[in-house]
């Protein structure tokens, strides 16, 4: 059983016996269905259906002469805006018809895995031949199992200004560098041996995060999963419809990076607000955006 389900309200759903009649319920009365034909002669289908606002449950199989057989299902929340125009590659999970996306983006300084949420529509342009040389971006989602809310740090307008040109400049720098540009990586180095001696400096009479503004950094063993901190831009609490579980879900700003996550009320410390901060594990998803 998918253990995302809890971050878009179904925490009471415990063996595969009770999920079976909601993903029945997904496969019969689907608000968005997609379809590709494969070589085969059989369709991949993928079948999605909302249960709150932006948040519902996907399930893709293949449908032959037999009729629609399920291989694998996954919650989902639904992005807004777009995240990155980087370049993104795209890559299969194993067996399954599920894939990763990959992209390199400078403002986050580590590569971003990612979950497709529609594959169906990946496969499709690409056995139309659409996606060969064309600019795809890409909108980012999370589900997070736990997260807890910490207060803004004082800034003034100099220091908000300020921050945002210092992370300009290291984008350049680290896309500089990426290029064989040496002066760009000496200038890196001595950034970072800046920092660690602030950082050194500071922590013995501050807590870490009166110092450490954001981060995105790479957590436990899964590839697509992430330790987060961000300044909350927006926030909604809503319901699922289905269990009338409590739900947030908010608009992060992660290292200059804008994304929706949504987390279970049950499983979030703190109470979110526009200007605080979040922290926190997410599953990332991403959506391409092929028009």
């Amino acid at each position: 059983m998918h253990s995302y389900l809890r971050a878009i309200g179904f925490s009471n759903i415990k063996r595969d016996k009770e999920l079976e009649p909601l993903l029945k319920e997904v496969s019969d009365h689907c608000d968005k269905k997609v379809a590709v034909k494969e070589d085969t002669g059989s369709e991949f289908i993928e079948l999605s259906k909302e249960f709150g606002p932006d948040i519902g449950i996907t399930v893709c199989g293949e449908k032959d002469e037999d009729g629609f057989h399920r291989e694998y299902y996954f919650p989902y929340m639904k992005g807004s805006g777009v995240t990155t125009r980087e370049d993104v590659g795209i890559e299969k999970h194993g067996p399954r018809d599920s894939y990763a996306g990959v992209c390199e983006d400078m403002r986050v300084g580590v590569s971003l895995i990612f979950y497709l949420q529609n594959a169906a529509e990946y496969k499709k342009e690409c056995f139309q031949y659409k996606i060969k040389g064309k600019s795809v971006s890409t909108t980012f989602a999370g589900l997070s199992l736990q997260g807890k809310v910490l207060l803004p740090i004082c800034k003034s307008k100099e220091q908000i200004v300020s921050d945002r040109e210092a992370t300009a400049n290291r984008s350049h720098l680290i896309a500089a560098a990426r290029k064989g540009d040496e002066e760009a990586m000496e200038s890196l180095t001595l950034e970072d041996i800046d920092t660690y001696t602030m950082v050194s400096r500071r922590i013995q009479n501050e807590d870490v995060f009166t110092i450490v503004d954001s981060f995105f950094m790479p957590y436990g063993m899964e590839c697509d999963q992430y330790q987060i901190l961000g300044e909350i831009l927006e926030c909604q609490k809503q319901s699922n419809s289905v269990t009338g579980e409590k739900i947030f879900q908010m608009r992060i700003d992660c290292n200059g990076m804008q994304f929706n996550i949504c987390i279970n009320e049950k499983d979030l410390l703190g109470i979110p607000e526009e200007g605080r901060r979040f922290k926190g594990t997410v599953w990332l998803q991403g959506c391409l955006n092929f028009s």
